[in-house]
């Protein structure tokens, strides 16, 4: 998978409300899979060229819940 920032700041790194994007493209970056959202409240999934907001929103907790499975 190819995964690229869209937005990052310098310096050390907290995560805010508008959060940081993840752009994630197919091994040889021919196809845009999708965008990860991550914010201090939430993480977004937004397959394909979906706009932020239109996506499968997961709480912290209901990631790590997931995770811990």
């Amino acid at each position: 998978m190819q995964v690229k920032i869209k937005s990052f700041d310098t310096g050390p790194i907290e995560i805010l409300n508008n959060g940081i994007e993840l752009e994630i493209r197919s091994p040889n970056g021919a196809t845009q899979l999708g965008d990860l959202i991550v914010t201090k409240t939430r993480l977004e999934w937004c397959q394909g060229r979906t706009r932020a907001g239109n996506g499968v929103r997961k709480t912290w907790q209901e990631f790590i819940d997931w995770m811990n499975s």
